[in-house]
C-alpha cells in the first residue's frame, strides 16, 4: 500500500476488512454461479453504517467525507468481494442530499441510512442515447399534481433490489430549449408503487453478476412533489454527482488492483514448474511489478481527486483521471494475475476469473475510457471538441 494511503483511515479500513471477512471467497463464488444478489452482505454493510457513510449525522448517517468512503469501497474489493452491488447506496443519494428539499431529505435520508429504504438505482442510460445524456428520449409530462413518464432505460442496476430510484427524464422537448442540457429533470421514483403500475422491469443477463435491467415506462405517474430541485435543471444535478461516482469507483478499482497483485505475488512465490518457483523468472516478475507500480500511482490520483472533492474545489479533471488510471491499472493487474495463474486462472475455484470479469466493466462504465480522454483533450488541454 502506498505511503500516503497506508495511514489514512486505518481504523476504518481494519473494521471494513473484519466485516468483509464474514463473507469469504466461496460466498461470492456461489453468488456469481447463481447470479444472485448479495443480500446478506448488503445488509451487514448497511447495519455497520458503511453504506450510509456519506449521509450527514443529522440524517442518521456516519457523516464521513469522500476520502473515507473511498477507503471503505477499496477495502471491500481488496478483500475479494465486489462493492458494485452496494456502492450506489453511497453516491446516488448525493443528488437528494445536495439538491433535494429539506422535507424530502428528512423523509428519506434517515431511512436510507438505516436500510429501511434502499436507494441503489439510478435511471439515466437509454438504448439510443448511451453516454449522450442530453439526447435521452424518456419524457415526463406534467398533468395536474403528477408527471406522466414514458420511455425506456437500459442497463439500470439494482432496480429489483431497490425501493427508490433517481430518474432523469426530459420535461421540456429538446426542440424547445436553448441548450441541449436544459429541460431535463430529476425525480425520486418509489419503485414499490411504480412496478406494474406503469413501469415494467426486464432483467438482463450480463458478463458479471450485476443485477441489471431494462426499464419500460408506459404512463407511470410520479407525484410532482417527487421532483428533486428545480424542473429543467436535472442535467446539472446529475453531473454534480458524477465526480463522486467516478472517484468512488476508482477506489474500487484500486482495491481490485491490489487484490490481483497480492494473489499473483502469492501464486508466483508458491507455484513450481520445471523444478523452480515461477516467481524466479523475470517474465513472471516484471508484469506483476509493473502492475503494482500502476496501481500505486493511480491510488495517488484517487487520493488527490477525493481530497479536492472534500474541500469543495473543482475536481472534474482529477475525478476523470482517477477513474481512467485506476481502471487501467486494475485491468493491467487482472491480466498479470491471470497470466501468472495460467490455466488455473480460468478455474472459478481460484476467483481470478470472477474478479477479472468484474473489473473489466470499469473500462466501459460509468464512463468509457475514450470519453474520458476526450474530456481531458478538450477541457484540460484546450484541444478542439472531437464529437
Amino acid at each position: 500500500m502506498s505511503a500516503i494511503l497506508k495511514g489514512t483511515h486505518e481504523d476504518l479500513r481494519r473494521a471494513v476488512r473484519e466485516a468483509c471477512a464474514r463473507f469469504p471467497n466461496d460466498y461470492w463464488r456461489d453468488l456469481d454461479a447463481g447470479r444472485r444478489y448479495p443480500e446478506e452482505f448488503v445488509r451487514a454493510m448497511t447495519e455497520a453504517g458503511y453504506l450510509g457513510a456519506l449521509i450527514p449525522e443529522e440524517y442518521g448517517g456516519m457523516g464521513l467525507d469522500l476520502s473515507a468512503a473511498c477507503a471503505i469501497l477499496e477495502e471491500v474489493n481488496r478483500s475479494g468481494a465486489n462493492a458494485g452491488p452496494a456502492h450506489a447506496q453511497m453516491y446516488t443519494m448525493g443528488t437528494l442530499l445536495r439538491h433535494g428539499a429539506e422535507e424530502q431529505k428528512k423523509a428519506y435520508l434517515p431511512k436510507i441510512a438505516t436500510g429501511d429504504l434502499r436507494l441503489q438505482a439510478f435511471g439515466v442510460t437509454e438504448p439510443e442515447a448511451g453516454t449522450d445524456t442530453t439526447s435521452i428520449r424518456t419524457t415526463a409530462t406534467r398533468e395536474g399534481d403528477h408527471y406522466v413518464v414514458n420511455g425506456r432505460k437500459i442497463y439500470i442496476s439494482r432496480v429489483e433490489q431497490s425501493d427508490l430510484m433517481i430518474l432523469l427524464a426530459r420535461t421540456t422537448p429538446l426542440e424547445e430549449v436553448e441548450k441541449r442540457s436544459r429541460g431535463l429533470s430529476v425525480f425520486l421514483v418509489d419503485l414499490r408503487d411504480a412496478v406494474g403500475e406503469g413501469l415494467t422491469v426486464r432483467p438482463k443477463r450480463v458478463m458479471m453478476n450485476n443485477a441489471t435491467s431494462e426499464l419500460v415506462f408506459d404512463g407511470l405517474r410520479v407525484p410532482a412533489e417527487n421532483v428533486i430541485g428545480e424542473e429543467g435543471e436535472g442535467f446539472r444535478y446529475v453531473l454534480d454527482g458524477m465526480n463522486a461516482e467516478r472517484i468512488l469507483i476508482a477506489a474500487e478499482c484500486i482495491g481490485d488492483g491490489r487484490w490481483f497483485v497480492e494473489k499473483a505475488t502469492e501464486r508466483a512465490g508458491e507455484r513450481e514448474v520445471f523444478g523452480r518457483r515461477i516467481g524466479e523468472n523475470q517474465g513472471i516478475q516484471f508484469p506483476i511489478a509493473r502492475a503494482y507500480a500502476s496501481v500505486e500511482a493511480a491510488s495517488l490520483m484517487v487520493e488527490k481527486a477525493a481530497s479536492l472533492f472534500d474541500r469543495g474545489e473543482p475536481c472534474g479533471a482529477e475525478a476523470n483521471l482517477a477513474k481512467l488510471l485506476a481502471a487501467d491499472a486494475s485491468w493491467e493487474a487482472a491480466n498479470a494475475a491471470l497470466q501468472t495463474f495460467g490455466g488455473y486462472g480460468f478455474d472459478a475455484e481460484y476467483d481470478v476469473e470472477r474478479k477479472f470479469r468484474e473489473t473489466r466493466l470499469y473500462q466501459v462504465a460509468p464512463i468509457s475510457t475514450n470519453l474520458i480522454l476526450s474530456h481531458v483533450a478538450e477541457h484540460v488541454l484546450g484541444l478542439p471538441r472531437s464529437f
